[in-house]
């Protein structure tokens, strides 16, 4: 059999497959095949919004479904059998797999990332391939898995045989929570990014904790009401019948699919408790108080729950002498989970102290680079006021008439103690210019302002910029915060992606987490956001990506600076895009950027605690409830915009200030050093279209640089250009050059007349797809004759083929100067 004709399809069925099963590997349930295990990072470029190549893995082989071991990478026999280990070890990392392989259908390169086998590395045949109990063995082994922790270890995953598979991430968060589990360990942090699927990740924990232990019992624990409702009839839907709410309010709600469900309740009317459940959903708020009768978890004996999991567990419960804390000091002899996006960390509270060191982390910038979470820009507005301060002239008053204090005030200030209504007027404008400059002015956003009074008055000066659409609807606008039942009550349908009202919503800190947004395309910031904590949870309002409705990215607007955190080593998230326009610039980011500025440096924290956003306590009231702290309204003080500025950071998290143009040259010149390398390639190429699918793959925009520059340029020719430098060709001059040369004259008239009209199509059209037979079914073609006809003009198809190269390698002729 001669191999060297082989392609990677052909080793892989016909010598990596048949060594695979026979060493014991069951084809159906233990080898999965071209497993891509990433989206590919969404790019955002002007208009154009991309995705990158995702990760794909030829082979993955698990103990069980969801329970993996190895990656194994395949190559044709043009390469060698160890060419594709290194893509293999990245692979394995990733998906945090003990052992790689790689192939060329002559035997393997095995690598094994547990240190177990010595050499580390190195050759086996295609009968020595290692059997899955070899491998299962020695991944418990790493591991630290005795025998009696592989039983817990390795219980099922929950199929729901729709075919829907956790996501790789996922995968090992799960592992690494039951593995911390049969190990003994009973307080486990897991850190997962806002929109990744946390409350799906702990059903499948909870499935194989109570698989591995039958019967035992569970409490999930939330700090709103959404996420317990949504929890049961969604991601807990198989628990049905087993779990109930612990609340004496019985409610139905809407699935995805217009079903209606009732939810069970684990209370009576009297908030008594019934025992006859094994899963528990509570909030924390709802069984426990700072009166007596309102701990209701102390009716559960201190052994009744044997795995408690904590949703959000960076809000309450990280803090000693919390409320929420005392839950779990009750419950202290259960298994612990916390689950969180931004764990906390400070002189006060931390999750780390409580729980542990984390068993799992995925951060925002894995998500946005994996393609599953949203990329965003940043739009950076500064205010004159809140840049250079304000102090009131000489015996000015307020609306009282009260005497205004002789002093600065500054962006700390302002909407808390003083109040400028010019100024809540010029950003209500600039929000609803962005939105009427997108193109999108039902694009849903959020407002987040300093205090409820102030989302008051946010949501006054926005229903007057939009007077038109709240003609139409009055609910286009609204605030939704705490003290606001007409508001609270509106929640559900503007996080609803089926639902057209409320579109903009004004808040303090009510949204600014545990709501799912999915299509919220625009969070405009005019406050401070002192915690990094809350920063990141605010930027996951609009991480997720809703592909139904086209969102695939989302728009930060920052009014107050907040956006600085970008600059902290802390934050992790990956802005494509930060604008800061000025004077008469429009509010949109435009296509290319200028050329000047950078971040101004990395923002200090200014403290303040995290916030229980059930039932906030509005900033203008003391803890206690007391009278709220009197603001000072100054009317007639002038505002302006006097800077906005756009950046955007790259595919290694670094601020760029650039126009495409510059960052395609960048890119491309980290490809190929000259023009000589370029060439080499360009010509090298039988199919011009692989380059360019290279560069595509790496987000490169070059229809976008195209439409930028303005000239009508084959791609060659702008990336020589561009990139390089070079004088450029259009493509009629490319074409003509070939027409002058009569390069055809071997041809017989008809397969003439087919090159002479592929080279009319190239310079009016651009083709590249020369050798693409289905060109010939199309007009002006289709008049020549059919398809079978044309390409006989040139011989056999081969020769039409030959013709096709030879015609590319014409066009390209004349270089470039």
């Amino acid at each position: 059999m001669d191999e060297r004709s082989h392609s990677e399809r052909d080793i892989c069925t016909k010598a990596i497959t048949p060594a695979i099963v026979a060493a014991g590997w069951d084809i159906q349930s233990q080898v999965s095949e071209e497993v891509s295990f990433t989206k590919g990072r969404i790019i955002v470029r002007g208009k154009l919004v991309s995705r990158g190549k995702g990760k794909r893995a030829d082979y993955i082989l698990s103990a069980k479904p969801n329970l993996r071991l190895a990656v194994i990478e395949a190559k044709d026999p043009s390469h060698s059998v160890g060419d594709g280990i290194q893509q293999a070890l990245e692979y394995a990392e990733t998906l945090n797999l003990p052992f790689a392989f790689s192939s060329n259908g002559s035997g393997f390169i095995f690598h094994d990332r547990t240190g177990q086998t010595a050499p580390r590395e190195r050759f086996i045949t295609l009968d020595q391939f290692p059997t899955p109990a070899e491998l299962w063995q020695r991944y418990c082994l790493w591991r630290g898995l005795r025998s009696e922790a592989q039983a817990v270890a390795g219980q099922d995953y929950h199929d729901d045989g729709s075919g829907k598979v956790p996501r790789y991430y996922q995968i090992n968060a799960v592992n690494a929570a039951v593995e911390a589990i049969a190990k003994g360990q009973d307080r486990i942090l897991l850190v997962m990014a806002t929109g990744t699927g946390k409350t799906y990740t702990a059903f499948q924990i909870i499935w194989r904790f109570r698989q591995a232990y039958p019967g035992k019992r569970v409490l999930f624990l939330a700090d709103r009401n959404v996420l317990i409702d949504q929890t049961m009839v969604n991601d807990f839907r198989p628990f049905t019948g087993l779990m109930a709410k612990l609340s004496t309010q019985a409610k139905t709600i809407e699935r995805a699919d217009g079903t209606e469900v009732d939810i069970p309740l684990g209370l009576d009317r009297k908030r008594r408790i019934d025992p006859s459940y094994e899963i528990y959903l509570g909030l924390y708020q709802a069984i426990t108080g700072p009166e007596e009768k309102q701990k209701i978890y102390r009716e559960f004996s201190k052994d009744f729950f044997d795995l408690i999991i904590i949703d959000e567990c960076h809000r309450g419960s990280a803090a000693d002498d919390s409320a929420w804390r005392e839950i779990l000091d009750h419950f202290s002899g259960a298994v612990q989970v916390g689950m969180t996006a931004t764990p906390k960390e400070t002189e006060y509270a931390s999750n780390i102290a409580y729980f542990g060191e984390p068993v799992f982390s995925y951060t925002l910038k894995q998500g946005i680079r994996d393609g599953f979470l949203a990329p965003y820009k940043v739009v950076k507005v500064h205010i004159d006021r809140d840049v250079q301060g304000y102090r009131p002239e000489q015996g000015t008053v307020d609306r009282d008439g009260n005497a205004v204090e002789d002093r600065i005030y500054n962006n700390k200030d302002f909407d808390r103690n003083l109040v400028i209504d010019d100024r809540t007027k010029l950003v209500a404008k600039k929000v609803t210019e962005f939105l009427k400059e997108s193109g999108d002015r039902m694009a849903k956003t959020i407002v987040f302002c300093v205090d409820q009074e102030h989302a008051a008055r946010m949501r006054l000066a926005l229903v007057n910029e939009n007077a038109d659409l709240v003609e139409k609807n009055p609910r286009y606008v609204m605030r939704i915060t705490g003290n606001d039942k007409e508001g609270l009550d509106q929640l559900g349908n503007f996080i609803d992606p089926e639902v057209s009202h409320p579109v903009i919503v004004t808040t303090s800190r009510l949204l600014s987490t545990g709501v799912d947004a999915q299509t919220c395309r625009l969070i405009v910031l005019d406050r401070e956001v002192g915690s990094m904590t809350e920063f990141k949870q605010i930027v996951g309002r609009g991480t997720r990506v809703h592909e139904d409705s086209q969102k695939f990215y989302f728009t930060l607007m920052d009014f107050r600076g907040a956006s600085n955190h970008f600059a902290d080593p802390d934050f992790d998230g990956e802005p494509v895009q930060v604008y800061t326009p000025s004077g008469s610039d429009p509010i949109v980011p435009p296509e290319e950027e200028p050329q000047n500025g950078g971040d101004e440096g990395a923002g200090s924290e200014t403290g303040g605690d995290e916030t229980i956003l059930v039932n906030p306590i509005d900033p203008m009231f003391g803890s206690s409830g007391g009278e709220p702290q009197r603001k000072i309204y100054v009317d007639g003080v002038s505002v302006a915009i006097i800077a906005e500025r756009v950046e955007y950071l790259d595919e290694d998290g670094k601020l760029i200030t650039e126009s495409l143009r510059d960052y395609t040259k960048k890119r491309v010149r980290r490809q190929f050093a000259s023009l000589d390398d370029f060439l080499k390639r360009w010509k090298s190429e039988a199919k011009k279209k692989a380059v360019l699918a290279e560069l595509e793959a790496e987000g490169l925009p070059i229809e976008q640089v195209a439409e930028e520059l303005g000239k009508d340029l084959d791609p060659f020719d702008l990336i020589c250009h561009v990139v390089f430098d070079a004088k450029p060709l259009t493509r009629k001059e490319r074409a003509d050059g070939v027409k002058k040369r009569d390069v055809f004259t071997k041809y017989g008239p008809t397969a003439r007349a087919v090159l002479e009209a592929l080279l009319d199509k190239y310079a009016n059209d651009g083709l590249l797809d020369f050798d693409d037979p289905k060109i010939l079914k199309i007009n002006p073609f289709a008049h020549m004759g059919t398809d079978i006809e044309l390409m006989r003009a040139f011989g056999k198809k081969q020769d039409y083929l030959k013709a096709m190269q030879d015609l590319q390698a014409a066009i390209y002729e004349e270089g470039v100067a």
